[in-house]
């Protein structure tokens, strides 16, 4: 796969994998640009999603930029773990990161940004699949389009998006995943993380088709 410099994040890549019961993990810069990418790669253009209404603000904003309408489930004020957006089979995990976490048929988007995450890279994420037909689309649309190689050598037949996670982030990722192992080599588990959001069906913004971009 990846070469040279490129050869880091795939190893990250695969030790997220390993962790989180998945087949692939495409490792991106941030958790809202993981949720748009996987919302485009699927195509919801014209659709409705829902979603809880108490929720990080960039969710509906992807949902959004990516061509489809929110509908906002009443909810908690605290959003605890993962959840769909419904009816799309993308999960937003940036609440749950754990061992055999993966569910079967989906792309879940991971996030390692923040001070409260498991995985505290400062600013970074992923998205965890079984699909090799969804991890060789979302692996290029991440960087621009390219394959990781010298651009000089590609071939360019794919638009993308400039959301690579850096490799020095996936060096320091790599590096920390081993907090998540015993001594013995044995996989621990995380809880939930459980944390306050406004409600966003209070805001208009993200209601109807005149979206103020």
């Amino acid at each position: 796969m990846g070469q040279g410099v490129y050869k880091i994040t795939d190893e990250f890549e695969n030790e997220l994998a390993r962790y989180t019961g998945a087949n692939y993990a495409i490792a991106v810069d941030n958790a809202s640009n993981a949720i748009f990418l996987a919302l485009m790669y699927i195509g919801v253009k014209d659709l409705t999603i829902s979603i809880p209404s108490h929720t990080y603000p960039s969710v509906p904003c992807e949902i959004i930029h990516a061509g489809a309408k929110v509908r906002f489930l009443t909810s908690s004020p605290i959003l605890t773990g993962a959840y769909q957006l419904a009816p799309t089979f993308v999960w937003d995990s940036a609440l749950r990161f754990t061992h055999s976490m993966y569910i079967h048929g989906t792309l879940m988007c991971l996030s390692f940004t923040g001070p409260y995450k498991h995985l505290k890279l400062g600013k970074g994420a992923a998205i965890i699949t079984d699909s090799i037909k969804a991890r060789d689309w979302l692996r290029r649309a991440r960087f621009s389009g390219r394959r990781e190689l010298d651009y000089h050598e590609d071939h360019f037949d794919q638009l993308g998006w400039n959301f690579y996670m850096m490799p020095e982030i996936a060096a320091r990722g790599l590096l920390l995943m081993k907090q998540f192992y015993d001594v013995y080599g044995n996989p621990r588990s995380n809880p939930d993380l459980s944390l306050p959001y406004p409600d966003l069906s209070k805001f208009p913004i993200y209601a109807g088709d005149d979206y103020d971009l």
